[in-house]
């Protein structure tokens, strides 16, 4: 749903993807409105990942299986889908930037904590130096560009854009990996320190005064500062609001007390079917804008900023209410029936 927050952006827009890489100047309201979800839910996203990768590290120690084994197969079936959803539904996926992170990340999270922090440094230094030439590069490059009204292609026409321009629409692999790398380890060692937990609370506290009290604002600064700000706004300064967002958020939910209402219900079916949700809202969010569609993006270009946030709304209490009924009827989402059979699949030849 977070990361809808930041894509549902894209494709409200009648030059969809191609907007979006222009980098053009945006209102004050979209502007802010952008902020609000820009980087931050991709941060956690990426962070809840290394969470995931810690546990299944903790399970295989249990269980006295080799590691990464099996683990290394997950990540291929992420990659998989990951290229299979860029070509069918949404030009920036970033499962298959994930698929590749986890598969780097597991032969170092069961390493000493010297090694780790090296790695992290490492993938640090080197994300910090791209953020850095990028920030150079659009600070010289000139803007504007012939217009391309996305939004009318048919999906055949999407597709063969996506297949054409692989390379630029993969770009963000780039920020991705070596952000990854750092924000799996960081999310690795959060959980360790038991920040999910009541004896987490004091660094719960500091992750909020940083994430928070200092991230945001530096944010909400290069959120306005221009379109040359673009790679440190999402890459460099959302991951440090992500922790922050983590922080409260966890704080909050260890707080509640008694049954869940059905907002609370809502978002849980949702989390259950993370994954199933990821994929169908986007593709839900193509069919609601593009001219293969309802073709919205269009006809409610007058509308801009305001009717964003309205669709963005829209798809997410349609998913909450789905999860909800499909979960009342099958233990997992679709998706994850799917991954839970694969998953369990005789491995091909040459894996263990």
């Amino acid at each position: 749903m977070g990361t809808l927050g930041t894509n549902i952006w894209i494709f409200t827009a009648p030059g969809g993807p191609v907007d979006f890489l222009r980098l053009g100047d945006s209102g004050a309201v979209e502007t802010f409105l952008r902020f609000l979800a820009n980087g931050k839910f991709l941060g956690l996203l990426t962070l809840l990942f290394g969470v995931g990768l810690e546990l299944q590290y903790r399970s295989a120690l249990r269980r006295g299986v080799a590691w990464p084994g099996r683990y290394l197969w997950r990540a291929t079936l992420l990659l998989v889908e990951g290229a299979l959803h860029f070509v069918l539904v949404f030009e920036f996926d970033v499962l298959m930037g994930y698929a590749i992170t986890a598969m780097i990340v597991a032969y170092v999270v069961g390493r000493s904590r010297r090694a780790v922090t090296a790695w992290m440094a490492g993938a640090a230094a080197v994300h910090v130096a791209v953020v850095a030439l990028t920030t150079a590069a659009l600070m010289t490059a000139g803007s504007g560009g012939d217009t391309l009204h996305y939004s009318r292609l048919g999906w055949p026409d999407q597709v063969a854009l996506r297949l054409q321009n692989v390379v630029v629409f993969r770009i963000e692999m780039i920020f991705i990996i070596p952000m990854g790398i750092v924000l799996f380890l960081i999310g690795a060692r959060l959980l360790r320190a038991g920040v999910f937990e009541e004896r987490g609370a004091g660094l719960r506290t500091k992750l909020i005064a940083v994430g928070l009290g200092l991230g945001v604002p530096l944010n909400l600064a290069t959120s306005f500062a221009g379109p040359a700000w673009f790679a440190v706004d999402r890459y460099l300064v959302a991951p440090l609001v992500s922790l922050g967002l983590l922080a409260l958020i966890t704080s909050i939910v260890l707080g509640m007390r008694g049954a869940p209402g059905t907002l609370r219900r809502g978002i849980a079916a949702a989390g259950r079917m993370s994954l199933s949700c990821y994929v169908f809202q986007n593709l839900a969010a193509g069919v609601l804008c593009y001219g293969w569609g309802l073709g919205l993006a269009d006809r409610f270009d007058g509308l801009r900023p305001w009717w964003v946030p309205v669709a963005w709304a829209g798809i997410c209490l349609t998913f909450m209410a789905l999860s909800s009924w499909w979960l009342r009827r099958f233990s997992r989402g679709p998706l994850e029936l799917a991954w839970q059979w694969a998953y369990r699949a005789p491995l091909p030849a040459g894996r263990s």
